[in-house]
């Protein structure tokens, strides 16, 4: 089992859970983040006064899945999050080494 992590451009929320619904993904995990990367952040004038944003808005999703649709995860996300413009987000892949459903006591790749 694995757990697929994202951070992708808000924007792209919809899209993503629809491509991950459509390969049969069960459930998932969304948290509203900060963050930057290359792009570093960016400047905007607020009243008239000009301000540094330093850290930008994403979403993180994260999804435990069968080591077997790993492959397929990221696809979906990919094809749904990309913009092919800077900051449309990273993918990151963990080892899970069990998993528990606590409403029937289900282990490992039952419980996703």
């Amino acid at each position: 089992m694995k757990i697929v992590m994202a951070v992708i451009k808000p924007f792209k929320l919809d899209e993503v859970r629809d491509a991950l619904t459509s390969i049969g993904v069960q459930g998932l995990t969304v948290t509203e983040v900060k963050g930057y990367g290359r792009q570093k952040g960016h400047t905007e004038i607020y009243r008239g006064a000009e301000y540094a944003v330093s850290f930008l808005p994403k979403i993180k999703i994260e999804v435990a899945v069968d080591t077997k649709q790993v492959d397929k995860v990221i696809g979906a996300i990919t094809g749904a999050a990309k913009t092919g413009q800077i900051g449309d987000g990273k993918i990151f892949v963990f080892n899970l080494e069990n998993a528990v459903r606590i409403r029937t006591g289900e282990t490992d790749t039952a419980a996703l």
